[in-house]
């Protein structure tokens, strides 16, 4: 896939993640990705540096309490093979093997989009609307469950690689989203137990094509997540994998997208219906959550529907979560098969 030019200079891919060290992929500009720890500005080569040698960040993840510790161990080591950043590509930080998805997770949001949609003969204003809106969230984050759906791991892309818009898609949209690292084997855990299973937290941008949420041919089906989320590159990630004792509270974030220069979602995650611990346990309640697999926790208000602005060819979107990097993806057609 074509990539946008990364930025150059030690400052230009935006400020040092949270904590002493992040990970990620990486590779030199004709060179083979490596797995690699993130320091001070600088990148060892983990597959060169570990014992068990990783041949990617998922494996270092697959074995997250062993990993930790050495990973201390190596940031502080002046004569191991450091190189500059600046130097490297970045990829995607890791690939998984699962990704789980939540709609409808941030409280404005979901109220903003109720109130926008609601029928031209209701006879409530806005206000009265909102209220009623908001009471009903209020309940279902205290007794109801997530909504929770499935993507496929070859949508991902990386951090800061070209975004092909399909030539089928009408309505290509934005969502920048939390997303935590499972570290730890996680089957039926209960909530208080789940930020055990989580080794780290990365940024994601769930495109979307609104057109196709719904069938049109079969209404009553509902939605077509296939369709409208499992593009080729429809889920830039990264650019670091944070570990989460560098994350105080995942519930406390900024999670911000500017298109073109302008901010266009800029939410905390203070906002979010069930956190991460509840979104995990709920997934956990019926599938196993393996090392390395996503979960999304939802996207905030100020997608490109609210706007009445989609996406289009040239549309640069930069994304930045509290700790976590900045990514930075451009637009561009689907290329003639």
């Amino acid at each position: 896939m074509a990539t946008l030019v990364q930025p150059a200079g030690p400052d230009a891919l935006g400020p040092d993640p949270l904590g002493p060290f992040a990970l990620g992929t990486f590779s030199l500009p004709d060179g083979q990705p490596f797995p690699g720890i993130l320091a001070k500005g600088r990148v060892l080569d983990l597959g060169r540096t570990l014992a068990w040698a990783p041949s990617e960040v998922r494996a270092v993840v697959e074995r997250w309490e062993e990993s930790l510790p050495a990973l201390h161990a190596l940031v502080d080591e002046d004569a191991r093979d450091w190189q500059p950043l600046e130097n490297l590509r970045v990829h995607a930080p890791l690939q998984p093997r699962q990704i789980f998805q939540s709609g409808a997770n941030y409280r404005q949001h979901v109220i903003d989009l109720e109130v926008a949609h609601r029928s031209s003969d209701d006879p409530r204003t806005a206000e009265e609307a909102r209220a009623e809106i908001a009471a009903v969230m209020d309940r279902r984050a205290a007794e109801d469950l997530p909504y929770v759906f499935i993507g496929l791991p070859g949508t991902v892309t990386g951090p800061y690689d070209d975004v092909e818009l399909p030539s089928w898609a009408e309505q290509p949209d934005w969502e920048l989203e939390l997303a935590a690292v499972i570290g730890r084997t996680a089957y039926r855990v209960p909530a208080e137990e789940a930020l055990d299973h989580v080794a780290g937290y990365t940024i994601a941008n769930d495109l979307t094509d609104r057109a196709t949420v719904f069938r049109r041919d079969m209404k009553a089906i509902g939605t077509d997540w296939l369709r409208c989320k499992n593009a080729p590159g429809f889920t830039p990630l990264g650019p670091w994998l944070v570990p989460a004792e560098s994350v105080a509270d995942p519930g406390d974030l900024r999670v911000t997208l500017k298109l073109n220069g302008e901010t266009m979602q800029d939410e905390s995650t203070k906002d979010m219906l069930f956190g991460v611990a509840r979104l995990v346990s709920y997934i956990s309640q019926t599938a196993r959550l393996l090392p390395g697999d996503l979960v999304l926790t939802g996207s905030p208000a100020g997608n490109g529907l609210h706007w009445g602005r989609l996406l289009r060819e040239g549309d640069v979107m930069e994304g930045t979560i509290t700790g976590l990097g900045v990514q930075r993806t451009r637009c561009v057609a689907e290329a003639s098969a």
